[in-house]
């Protein structure tokens, strides 16, 4: 994708800096009049994010979900005003959920005037979905510039997969602005070692270096070599002395769009408001300046003191001559030239198609095995390996790897032509994120947002390592899939360091994340057709270390129902039952054994098996109500792990109140009580209890 050059300047100075200034007093303006948010950094930071926008920037605002735009990550997520100054000033428009580009700008003035007011298009944070021309969802610091290392990584593979001689359909860059507290947090640190091993050139971090934290200066617990740390990882290192030397921003932009490596640009910056001397040392950082402060700041500006919301004539027209005719020069001939790829490249163009509108190719379920009845059966890692694999060859964008776990979770696509994704081999579809799990979780939301696939996997326990990313994918609605195995004491000998026992309950208790956990093979299969046609939903997939028998689908319940999240899967003759078994997983087969057991002696007993809550939950009050009738109240849940919400659909629980224990699978299964000896006992008790009452 072309740049400008270090010196094109495509607006006058004074009406470049009328724009800077009016980014600054919206900014300042929202932030007092909501007694709430941050004022500093979108006022020191206003020359560096115009420079980038109006110079180098390719993003459309009429079209602000166009393919190749250029992605603008905002990783110091507290300072939302600019990103929202810029969406106005720019006249960024809506997008609907049709990906429908709407007339109406996307944040307008009077969203400005109700910063961080319910039902405001201009939240604390931005986010994702409710504001078009936010590429994600930031406020976690770090979290943005880890995403934005997925979006970069998404442009290197739909190159490789969509280019073709004289159609390079995909060049996009990704910038991210962050601060002190991204260069902080741990997950910035995994994000920019992986990016220096891959060579990503396409990606640059702005970092605005104030040495300002919440509670003072830096100084107080940050004193990092930023620059040389970034040398060490492989990085190309600029630094512009103040942020407001807009030739030298310019020039440090030009580079980073010629390097052959990721570039991180180190911005020197204070605040100075009203009083000269008078600089963002402590509170300013995170909270309104007071209204004589602005007075006194605005009058440092040459602004009218008591103008307010202030947009002054000729502003809109600034951002519309620059970013606005540039961009959309470049959007439109981004159509033309995919119309010619449509004639030259059908196929190519259609999957393009799909893959931006998160549609499925044609018979991309085709060759989802079935598995026939084995007493010893699979692991579901194993079944669930297969299954990804037949899926994978008719999805070409599914796309992901492990943390550094692939042999154990069995996420390896070995189908002819998957490779291993790398910087020479940009093409690879197994990725290796290291042991990164944190950065894992941000990687596969930037890949999701840009319209790919991805699957991350690692064992359950780990999940805790990355849940922070788990929850933003499930905040923004994108349908990030997560393979968990591993996922319970059959762990055995490795110990309860490596048994997850809370982890289903946490990952349960997250809004809007779909947690499936199978109970054989053919429920695996089940899980992943489901997790195909999910668009809007992140989804955890809980699998087995340990076999699992394949149950005979002719004398039990077909896996469809896997579906639905919880299905009959064994009844009683009449389908009247007096106690109703419930499990997932490999605690599944446990209540078919106590079934067996029980309907030996008379006792008329259902098995259900729940693989999802959601999904469950979803279903109407008439089928919940069929799979577990009120009126039925012996019941008993078994799953091999804390039994927090169980009580919703069960009051007698199999499950764990301890950590694990290190030992071989079978002595722990009966220390814990795992058996269906022990199923079958709780099950007669549960029938005497409701029997008395």
């Amino acid at each position: 994708m072309s740049s400008p050059s270090a010196e094109m300047q495509t607006v006058p100075p004074a009406a470049a800096q009328l724009a800077i200034n009016t980014i600054r007093t919206l900014a300042m303006d929202a932030v007092q009049q909501a007694n709430s948010g941050h004022p500093g950094t979108p006022m020191a930071m206003a020359p560096v994010v115009y420079e980038l926008w109006q110079e180098f920037l390719n993003f459309d605002p009429d079209d602000p979900i166009w393919p190749n735009r250029d992605r603008f990550v905002l990783s110091a997520g507290h300072a939302s005003m600019l990103l929202y100054s810029m969406l106005h000033l720019s006249r960024t428009k809506a997008v609907n959920p049709k990906y429908e580009t709407l007339g109406e700008v996307s944040v307008t003035l009077d969203d400005i005037r109700r910063f961080r007011q319910l039902g405001s298009k201009c939240p604390g944070h931005p986010e994702y979905r409710l504001t078009s021309g936010v590429e994600t969802t930031t406020g976690p610091l770090g979290q943005g510039v880890a995403t934005s290392l997925g979006m970069a990584i998404a442009a290197r593979w739909m190159a490789s997969y969509f280019n073709r001689p004289g159609f390079e359909m995909i060049d996009y860059r990704v910038w991210s602005l962050c601060g002190d507290g991204c260069m902080m947090e741990g997950i910035s640190s995994e994000a920019a070692s992986l990016a220096g091993h891959l060579n990503l050139s396409n990606l640059c971090w702005i970092y605005d270096n104030n040495h300002i934290s919440i509670e003072g200066n830096t100084s107080l617990a940050f004193s990092d070599d930023v620059a040389t740390r970034f040398l060490a990882y492989g990085w190309n290192v600029a630094r512009v002395g103040d942020a407001n030397d807009r030739e030298m921003l310019a020039r440090a932009y030009h580079v980073a769009t010629r390097s052959d490596r990721p570039a991180l640009i180190i911005v020197d910056s204070h605040i100075a408001y009203g009083a000269p001397t008078k600089q963002d040392t402590s509170g300013a950082h995170g909270e309104p300046l007071g209204e004589q402060e602005i007075r006194l700041t605005k009058r440092n500006y040459g602004w009218p003191e008591d103008a307010k919301f202030l947009v002054p004539d000729g502003v809109y027209d600034t951002f519309a001559e620059g970013i606005g005719k540039r961009g959309h020069a470049a959007r439109e001939a981004w159509m033309g030239k995919f119309r010619a790829y449509q004639a030259a490249y059908p196929e190519l163009a259609d999957h393009l198609y799909r893959m931006q509108h998160r549609q499925l190719p044609e018979g991309w379920d085709k060759d989802i095995p079935v598995f026939p009845a084995d007493a010893k059966g699979l692991a579901t890692r194993d079944s669930s390996a297969k299954v990804l694999n037949a899926v994978a060859k008719h999805l070409p964008w599914l796309i992901g790897g492990s943390a550094d776990l692939a042999p154990s979770t069995k996420t390896r696509l070995t189908f002819d032509g998957a490779g291993d994704f790398s910087a020479e081999n940009p093409a690879g579809r197994n990725f290796h994120f290291g042991v990164r799990e944190h950065a894992m979780g941000a990687i596969l939301n930037g890949l999701s947002l840009s319209k790919i696939r991805p699957y991350g996997s690692g064992f359950l326990i780990f999940s805790d390592y990355g849940r922070a990313s788990i929850r933003l994918g499930a905040l923004m609605e994108i349908p990030v899939i997560y393979v968990f195995t591993h996922d319970s004491i059959g762990v055995g000998e490795d110990g309860p360091t490596h048994q997850p026992v809370e982890q289903l309950a946490s990952l349960r208790a997250i809004p809007g994340l779909i947690v499936m956990r199978p109970g054989d093979a053919n429920e695996a299969a089940e899980a992943w057709r489901v997790i195909g046609e999910l668009r809007h939903e992140p989804v955890a997939l809980i699998l087995s270390r340990q076999a699992l028998p394949t149950l005979d689908r002719i004398k039990y319940a077909p896996a469809s129902g896997v579906a639905k999240g919880a299905y009959v899967l064994a009844d009683s003759p009449g389908g009247d039952p007096e106690v109703i078994l419930i499990g997932t997983g490999s605690e599944v087969p446990l209540c078919v054994g106590a079934h067996e057991k029980l309907t030996a002696e008379g006792v008329k007993a259902r098995v259900v098996s729940m693989p999802s809550w959601e999904l469950f939950e979803r279903q109407d009050r008439a089928y919940r109500d069929a799979v577990l009738p009120p009126s039925v109240r012996a019941r008993v849940a078994v799953e091999q792990a804390a039994m927090l919400g169980w009580e919703r659909y069960a009051e007698r629980h199999i499950g764990m109140t301890t950590f694990g224990a290190s030992a071989p699978l079978k002595e722990l299964l009966k220390k814990f009580g795992f058996t269906s000896d022990a199923v079958a006992s709780a099950a007669r008790e549960e029938i005497r209890k409701a029997q008395g009452a």
